[in-house]
């Protein structure tokens, strides 16, 4: 255990964590040159893509220094705020941490509240100045800020770069010398973090584990405190590029175990692993089941794909434990899923992962949270759906999610970034400047404020310079009334949407004004309404078309044409009565692209 060190990269997004994990894999020659590409630790197309890290990882490196062997185990972790649950198992499964800071941008929201985990945890932080090679770097700085923020002397504080390797010999170094080895019993019972899982079609689930107390061995009898489920090792082993099967792990050590299980369920994050004979007296403190925060429903766009689609998510679910789904059906879509992800980064992805890995055309409703609704009888009720929403007659009052919101952002936009807050029911809490002309805001919001599109107008507001971050705080009652979108008098279930009371009328007028450039024209006028309850709001008509049947008609007398005109009058009040209203697919996406 004393050559053994576990650490995790804290970063934001886009601050150079996979680039500098590439050098170190290469430094320590855990890839062959044949191997070497951009992102190695990245496995999917959207991660490379995108530049971002979705699902963590695991690999041993192994570095020889001053004579002895040391085993390094990097347990890379996601930086979006989406997957903050898997980062703080990702920091529960480690003994120190890499603090990496872009010399560009400088410290960013995402670093500090993820910097606030490890320090939870009593980590050992060792700060990294990456991007030293590009002109921009303001490395004095950047350097004042990461001594403020982590109270370190300047000589602490590395100065690296991804790209040509500069830097890194010292931060492979300074993890042997500063990273505490791993404490633990190897002869206590045995105690071991699941701190991820991935789902292979051959072998089941894989689940990712840090042993904390006492050791494991192939073929033995293990049990799943939190699912109680008990199961045989059928392989254990360590991570490297590929999996390294091994007869026995012990305290210490980062690895993976199979034992041929074939539901996502049965494993959950954060879980404590037990031998069945000679369990633990305690599971390790921190397992919460994952709460999806943001729902959706998902539907196909040939309702006859609709086994396809199940299929398809059931599939994806293997792969992420923490999107949940459950059969829903919808009078304007069909049948379909409604779904809960953890944020809208989270929901963007689920869907292009759904388009690209199982070729599936889906709709997808307007994103909405989770509200508790209390009724008359003080009975509680979770709702998903608008349409779920007990009437007024029940209806006592809702409540509604809130959280505490951080923006850091440069002094100059300090004055359109709160307008921006309190313009989506948001209230300052705190101004903190961090240096002369970076300053971090505390707000207090309603989670559904920010699932529109809160976070694209705050990037263009700020142009690019500010960065937001945000932890649940609670549920506050609130004055949420149900929008119904009516289309010739027939309510459209997927497109309502819940709304603040004070919001519903403007909200209700756009919808109506954008439906109205959407909806294709029909022989007969179209009457797209926007209702509360009974009550109409807001009301926009798509003119019919007009057929001229009076054409043929090139002399005469008048009559004859009146004759005509009285006869399509007749057939239009008909096919009103009988006519139904084709809703162009990009009408379901079009609220979300609404100017809120």
């Amino acid at each position: 255990m004393q050559y053994t060190r576990n650490f995790c990269i804290i970063a934001h997004i886009d601050h150079g964590k996979s680039t500098l994990a590439d050098r170190l894999l290469e430094v320590t020659r855990t890839i062959s040159d044949r191997d070497v590409r951009e992102q190695v630790l990245d496995s999917m197309d959207l991660e490379r893509e995108r530049g971002i890290t979705i699902k963590s990882h695991a690999i041993q490196m192994d570095y020889a220094y001053q004579g002895n062997q040391y085993k390094l185990n990097l347990i890379d972790t996601p930086g979006h705020v989406d997957f903050s649950y898997e980062v703080s198992r990702s920091i529960a499964s480690c003994e120190g941490a890499l603090l990496i800071v872009d010399a560009t941008q400088g410290i960013q929201a995402q670093t500090i509240s993820n910097l606030y985990l490890a320090l939870e945890h009593d980590l050992e932080i060792i700060p990294v100045m990456n991007k030293m090679d590009l002109e921009a770097a303001n490395p004095d700085e950047v350097m004042d800020q990461i001594i403020d923020l982590i109270g370190c002397d300047a000589d602490d504080i590395i100065m690296a770069s991804g790209k040509t390797g500069m830097g890194v010999d010292k931060i492979i170094e300074r993890i042997i010398l500063r990273i505490p080895a791993p404490a633990g019993d190897q002869d206590a019972p045995l105690q071991a973090l699941i701190f991820d899982s991935v789902f292979n079609p051959f072998r089941g689930i894989i689940a990712l584990i840090r042993v904390m107390n006492g050791r494991i061995r192939t073929d033995e009898w293990v049990k799943f405190v939190a699912t109680g489920k008990e199961y045989q090792a059928d392989e254990i082993g360590v991570l490297k590029l590929t999996q390294n099967p091994k007869d026995e792990l012990s305290a210490g050590d980062v690895g993976y175990i199979i034992s041929g299980i074939k539901v996502s369920r049965e494993v959950k994050v954060g879980d404590t692993i037990t031998h069945v004979d000679r369990p633990c007296s305690a599971a390790i403190e921190g397992f919460e089941n994952v709460k999806p925060m943001v729902f959706a429903g998902i539907y196909p766009i040939d309702p006859d794909d609709y086994e396809e689609l199940r299929t398809s998510i059931e599939k994806l679910q293997l792969n992420d434990a923490s999107f949940t789904f459950e059969p829903e059906s919808s009078v304007a879509l069909g049948f379909g899923f409604r779904c809960g992800f953890l944020g809208m980064l989270h929901l963007e992805i689920v869907q292009e992962r759904l388009s690209r890995e199982f070729d599936m055309g889906v709709i997808s409703t307007v994103p909405n949270v989770s509200y508790r609704a209390y009724t008359k009888n003080n009975e509680v009720i979770e709702v998903h759906n608008p349409f779920d929403m007990p009437g007024p007659n029940l209806l006592d009052h809702i409540e509604e999610p809130f959280i505490t919101g951080q923006v850091i952002t440069k002094s100059e936009y300090t004055g359109p970034v709160m307008n921006l807050c309190i313009g989506k029911r948001g209230v300052l809490k705190n101004q903190h400047y961090l240096t002369s002309d970076r300053v971090e805001l505390t707000f207090e919001m309603p989670l559904g404020e920010i699932v529109f599109d809160f976070y694209d107008k705050l990037k263009s507001i700020s142009r690019g310079y500010a960065s937001f971050d945000y932890y649940m705080s609670g549920y506050q009652p609130s004055n949420l009334v149900r929008l119904d979108i009516l289309l010739n008098g027939e309510s459209v279930d997927a497109l309502s949407s819940l709304s603040h009371r004070d919001n519903a009328y403007e909200f209700g007028k756009k919808m109506c004004a954008k439906l109205k450039e959407l909806i294709p024209r029909q022989q007969f006028d179209i009457a797209i309404q926007a209702a509360i309850s009974a009550k109409i709001i807001a009301r926009e008509t798509v003119k019919a078309l007009r057929k001229d049947v009076t054409s043929k008609c090139y002399g005469g007398d008048i009559t004859r044409k009146r004759k005509l005109l009285e006869k399509q009058k007749k057939g239009k009040k008909r096919m009103r009565q009988v006519g139904n209203v084709e809703v162009p697919q990009q009408a379901f996406m079009a609220v979300l692209k609404l100017d809120t």
